[in-house]
Order: structure tokens, then C-alpha cells, then sequence
């Protein structure tokens, strides 16, 4: 898969991780919405499903994973941030195939085109904490 297609998986898939954060609809139905009102044939559509659905499914554990290195609650966090932290902690644990600095590169992507000013700044050092505990391996 071309890195264009999966770069696009995350942008939707964050959308959608937002989506749920803000209006907890099911997984089901914010899916549905992004496929009809994005262009999803340049799009790695596995990748965007297995992103969407395991943050939302498993947020809970990616919180508490992701907690130490954050300096503030998860609960205190601007959304967007948190949807992409989320985003980028799942796959730290779970997509070993993606190398960590692709993993921390996209995140900062995210945050500079969605979140606030400085909150790729934010997302760069939470991440850059984390990956010590998360990806020890690749040290």
C-alpha cells in the first residue's frame, strides 16, 4: 500500500475517533459517514477500518498507556490531541510493522493540519516519552 493511501487512512480515521469522542455514536455509524462523504478510493480502507474501530474499542487501555507521559488527564486534553495521541499509542502497541518514527511523524502531521498552534509541539514530546516504554525494541 502506498504511504499517500494509509497517511489519508489516519486523516479519516481521526476524524472519526473525534466524531465518536464528541458524540459516542457507534463505530458502525461514524464509519459509514466518513465513507460516503470522503473520497475513499485513495484511501487504505483496511487500515482505516482497524484504526477506527480498535481506538475506539480499546480507548480506555490506550489512556492508561498513555497517561504517564501526558502531564495532565486525559479527561483535561484538547480533543483533537487526544484522538491523535489515542491514534498514534494503538499503533506504537499493536502495528509493529509501522516504524515508530513513521508512527511519530504522521501524529505530528495530524496535530500541525488539525490541532491547535502548538500542539504538535504537545504531541511530539508526549510521544517522544512514550516511545521508551512502547517500543523499547527499536532503541
Amino acid at each position: 500500500m502506498k504511504p499517500a493511501a494509509r497517511h489519508k487512512a489516519r486523516e479519516i480515521a481521526l476524524q472519526g475517533i473525534y466524531s465518536w469522542q464528541m458524540t459516542q455514536n457507534s463505530a458502525n455509524q461514524i464509519e459509514l459517514h466518513l465513507a460516503t462523504t470522503n473520497q475513499m478510493e485513495e484511501v487504505d480502507l483496511e487500515y482505516f477500518q482497524e484504526l477506527l474501530r480498535s481506538v475506539i474499542k480499546q480507548s480506555e487501555d490506550l489512556d492508561k498507556a498513555i497517561r504517564p507521559y501526558l502531564g495532565r488527564l486525559p479527561e483535561e486534553m484538547d480533543p483533537v490531541e487526544k484522538a491523535i495521541l489515542r491514534m498514534a499509542t494503538y499503533e506504537l502497541q499493536h502495528r509493529l510493522d509501522v516504524p515508530y518514527r513513521v508512527v511519530i511523524n504522521e501524529a505530528i502531521e495530524l496535530a500541525k493540519v488539525f490541532g491547535a498552534d502548538e500542539s504538535h509541539k504537545f504531541v511530539n514530546g508526549v510521544l517522544d516519552k512514550a516511545i521508551r516504554k512502547l517500543r523499547q525494541h527499536e532503541q
